[in-house]
């Protein structure tokens, strides 16, 4: 599905189901070198059990045009533009790494409109490591070898991830590789990284969200650690803090346990 947002055309993902404004609606966002597709597992379980999904890909990614949004703040108001764009008044939001913070900002500037936030992976504040960050930018398919040794804490997801046998490791580089030669123009990589590590309003902004959050953070993430969050946690107005198993990319590594944490953390408010 395709929504005009701000003059530039924005892929969703809606999960195999057609786009319901009058369903509940969840927004997921990715990180750095991802898209839509992250999401897999989780958007196709909630858009066949009664959610409208948007699985969005960030301007200048992959199936969405325009130009890449070069902070947190940017993207945050892009994504409540993409809300006006699909007639969706009220909505969750979910955002991994480095959306999380494009959905934390987002929750934080329109308080009224997101009824449920969800943070996995997400730490304030979002530190690249000035050797990482220089890697992005000189030699960017390094860096996502880098990127990958940290980030993943298993080889092999569950069956209900990916599929038996998958590569996570391989199936990870795959995507980043895949994201990054999808905009010939920008450095998708050291854009995002730069997103991160230069955005400063991460407690105030979880100061301003009205919702309840759930924070679901990895024993094992090397790229943000657990602890790195508490800051944010402890300016939640409602929180409940999930810890799972394995490391930054929860969706793949740990793609059960989240969904469980997703759908009673969802469930409770409707």
């Amino acid at each position: 599905m395709h929504l005009q947002v701000n003059n530039a055309r924005a892929y969703c993902y809606t999960g195999g189901k057609p786009f319901d404004a009058a369903k509940p609606t969840i927004v997921l966002v990715h990180g750095v070198l991802n898209d839509h597709c992250v999401w897999i597992l989780q958007s196709r379980y909630l858009a066949h059990h009664g959610w409208n999904v948007l699985a969005i890909d960030l301007p200048g990614h992959c199936r969405s045009g325009g130009a890449p949004l070069t902070s947190v703040e940017q993207a945050a108001d892009w994504v409540l533009a993409l809300l006006d764009a699909a007639g969706v008044h009220q909505a969750a939001l979910m955002g991994h790494s480095l959306g999380s913070l494009i959905a934390l900002e987002a929750a934080a500037r329109a308080p009224q409109r997101i009824r449920q936030l969800v943070l996995v992976g997400t730490a304030f504040p979002m530190a690249v490591a000035p050797a990482l960050l220089q890697a992005s930018l000189d030699d960017p398919h390094k860096a996502l070898e880098m990127v990958n040794v940290f980030s993943r804490s298993t080889l092999a997801p569950p069956p209900s991830s990916l599929g038996p046998g998958t590569w996570v490791y391989g199936a990870s580089l795959a995507l980043g590789r895949h994201v990054l030669a999808s905009n010939a123009e920008v450095n998708l990589f050291h854009t995002g990284f730069v997103a991160c590590d230069s955005y400063r309003n991460g407690e105030a902004a979880m100061a301003k969200v009205a919702c309840p959050t759930l924070f679901v953070l990895g024993a094992a993430d090397q790229m943000t650690p657990p602890k790195a969050a508490q800051g944010l946690i402890d300016k939640a107005k409602v929180a409940k803090v999930v810890m799972l198993p394995g490391g930054h990319h929860q969706m793949t590594e740990t793609p059960e346990p989240l969904l469980r944490a997703l759908l009673e953390f969802l469930d409770r408010d409707l």
